[in-house]
């Protein structure tokens, strides 16, 4: 009897193996072998890698898709950094979380990104300001959580550096707030 599969449990499966092996570890073949199906099994839901590691990075970010929308009156910087602050915490959650991210970009679902411009522009932010702020933040998140991932860099960077900042959570909120100060004023 032929075992089937659905591809939310395919998409499980890989993300365990990620957390394993990291992405240069993800392969199909070692995919269906856990799963204990023939490697053209998995080809049924996904047509190949590329569409596997996209399924993957958009699971991947769901924890981030239910933080909550800002709501009217809300400080603007403060859900900014907390909602940054939770899209680190998610890419944190896989190993080599912010590469899958980075290289396959899930498709945030556009009436969240929407609403989230919506509220920069009614806290009187440009339009087009509001879209750079929330895309150089991204970035930066996930710059930052490249570096994290790779073992020991940002420990070299510190080491590098006039100064020394011991707390990743400390640095990475910090860069936040500069990058987010050039648009929102206190």
């Amino acid at each position: 009897m032929k075992k089937i599969l659905s591809a939310d449990q395919i998409v499980t499966e890989a993300l365990m193996l990620l957390n394993e092996a990291g992405i240069d570890g993800i392969s199909t073949r070692k995919i269906a072998k856990q799963l204990g199906v023939e490697q053209p099994a998995l080809y049924w839901h996904f047509k190949n890698k590329d569409r596997l590691l996209q399924a993957m990075a958009e699971a991947a970010m769901q924890t981030h898709w239910n933080f909550p929308l800002p709501e009217e009156g809300q400080d603007v910087k403060t859900w900014l950094i907390n909602n940054l602050k939770s899209f680190r915490h998610t890419l944190l959650l896989y190993r080599d979380g912010a590469r899958l991210h980075a290289f396959h970009v899930p498709g945030d679902d556009s009436g969240r990104l929407e609403q989230k411009i919506s509220f920069l522009v009614g806290q009187g932010i440009d339009e087009n300001d509001a879209k750079l702020a929330l895309m150089t933040a991204s970035k930066f998140t996930v710059g930052f959580v490249l570096e994290e991932q790779q073992e020991g860099s940002l420990t070299e960077l510190n080491r590098r550096s006039q100064f020394f900042i011991a707390d990743k959570e400390h640095m990475y909120e910090r860069g936040l707030e500069l990058i987010l100060s050039g648009i929102i004023s206190e």
